[in-house]
C-alpha cells in the first residue's frame, strides 16, 4: 500500500534517537497507541526510565478514550485518529504525519484493538510493539482480546497463561515474541479473576520490555535481541515484583 502524495509524510526509515547538545543521548520518544482506559499507558508513564524514553504522543481510534487523559497529564501529545468506515490510506497518512511531528522512534500498542495500517507498520519495522493478555501463539488474532482472551483460556482448561510482548506485523498477534511471562491459572478462576492477576504482570513487564527496548536501540541494536530469562519455578515462586521482571530483561 502506498501512502497519497501531499499527505505530509516523510518517506523513510522512523525517526531515531539522537544525541542531545551536551553529547548525551537524548531519550527515544515513544508513541502509544490505545483504544481505552490506558491502565499499561499508565504503567509506561510510571516505570519507564524517562532519561531512556519518554511517552511523547498517545494516539487514540477514540475520542473517549481516557488514555488520552492519562497522556494528557504526563505531557505527551494527545492526537485522536478515527478508523471505522475510513479508507485506510487516509488512516496511514494521519498517523505516520501524527507519528513525524511528535519525533516517534518506538510505538507501543496498549490496548488498542485496530490493525495498524501496512504502511506504518512498514515504516516501524521492527519498533512496533504489543502486549497480549495470553501466551501466544495460542489464543490470538481477531476479536481475541479483553474477556474473550480469558475465557478461551479458561474454556482450552489450561494451567497456564499470562502476558506476550511481540513485535507487531501486518496481522493480529502474529509478529515475533520478544518477551513472555508465565502466570498460572488457579482452580475456580474466572475471566475476571485471571484477567486481574494478568494486567498486574502486564504492568511490570511492558515496561521493561520497552525500556530495554528503548536502550537496544540507542546502542545501534534491535528489538529482537531481547531476551525475557523468567524463573523456571514460576509455579512455586511468589507473584514477581517489578526488580526480578527488569532483572529477567538484563535492567538494574
Amino acid at each position: 500500500m502506498s501512502v497519497r502524495p501531499g499527505a505530509g509524510v516523510v518517506a523513510g526509515a522512523a525517526p531515531r534517537a539522537t544525541g542531545a547538545g551536551d553529547g548525551v543521548a537524548a531519550p527515544l520518544v515513544v508513541g502509544v497507541f490505545a483504544s481505552g482506559g490506558g491502565t499499561n499507558l499508565q504503567a509506561l508513564i510510571d516505570r519507564v526510565d524517562p532519561a531512556v524514553a519518554r511517552i511523547g504522543l498517545v494516539l487514540a481510534d477514540r475520542p473517549d478514550a481516557y488514555a488520552l487523559e492519562r497522556g494528557r497529564a504526563a505531557g505527551a501529545r494527545p492526537v485522536v485518529i478515527p478508523v471505522a468506515g475510513r479508507d485506510e490510506d487516509e488512516v496511514a497518512a494521519e498517523t505516520l504525519a501524527a507519528l513525524r511531528d511528535a519525533g516517534v522512534g518506538l510505538i507501543a500498542l496498549a490496548g488498542y484493538i485496530r490493525l495498524v495500517p501496512p504502511a506504518v507498520v512498514r515504516c516501524y519495522a521492527g519498533r512496533i510493539l504489543n502486549i497480549h493478555p495470553a501466551l501466544l501463539p495460542g489464543f490470538g488474532g481477531k476479536g481475541m482480546f479483553g474477556h474473550h482472551v480469558h475465557e478461551a483460556v479458561l474454556a482450552a482448561r489450561c494451567r497456564v497463561s499470562g502476558p506476550t510482548v511481540h513485535l507487531v506485523d501486518e496481522q493480529y498477534d502474529r509478529g515475533p515474541i520478544v518477551a513472555q511471562w508465565p502466570v498460572p491459572v488457579h482452580d475456580g478462576d474466572t475471566a475476571e479473576t485471571l484477567a486481574a492477576r494478568v494486567l498486574r504482570v502486564e504492568h511490570l513487564l511492558y515496561p521493561a520490555v520497552v525500556e530495554a527496548a528503548a536502550r537496544a536501540l540507542a546502542a545501534g541494536g534491535d528489538v529482537t535481541s531481547l531476551r525475557c530469562r523468567y524463573p523456571a519455578a514460576f509455579a512455586a515462586a511468589a507473584e514477581p515484583d517489578a526488580a526480578g521482571v527488569r532483572a529477567a530483561l538484563g535492567l538494574s
